[in-house]
């Protein structure tokens, strides 16, 4: 079965998605991420979609179901490299991804991924 790589950073989790997205893949990334913060007490994890071209209504509510589980198990989520069209996109269909934390590019999403956590 085909997964998406999960890293550990410290106490945070990376997830950078470089192949297009399909809705198996992403209720396996959420079951998976869901298990490594149980298992490794992530504080923060950081999902780069710089890859993706394309994301569906279900795609996007799948980030914004995967902020929010990682929000009960007290990780806070960032999401960095929505290309220009993917966002169009989700504005289109209405999705504001609610609860997700956003950012240009990793650098910038980890400095903000720092912040959230220190504010907890």
């Amino acid at each position: 079965m085909e997964r998406i790589p999960i890293l550990r950073m410290g106490e945070y989790l990376l997830v950078t998605v470089q192949v297009e997205m399909h809705d198996q893949l992403a209720l396996t990334l959420q079951e998976d991420l869901a298990t490594r913060i149980s298992e490794t007490a992530a504080r923060g994890v950081l999902i780069d979609i710089s890859a993706l071209e394309i994301v569906d209504s279900f795609i996007g509510r799948m980030i914004a179901n995967i902020s929010g589980l990682s929000k009960i198990m007290d990780a806070q989520t960032v999401l960095v490299g929505m290309q220009p069209a993917v966002a169009i996109t989700l504005v289109e269909l209405g999705l504001n991804l609610p609860g997700v934390a956003t950012a240009m590019d990793v650098d910038r999403g980890m400095q903000l991924l720092r912040a959230k956590v220190q504010q907890q």
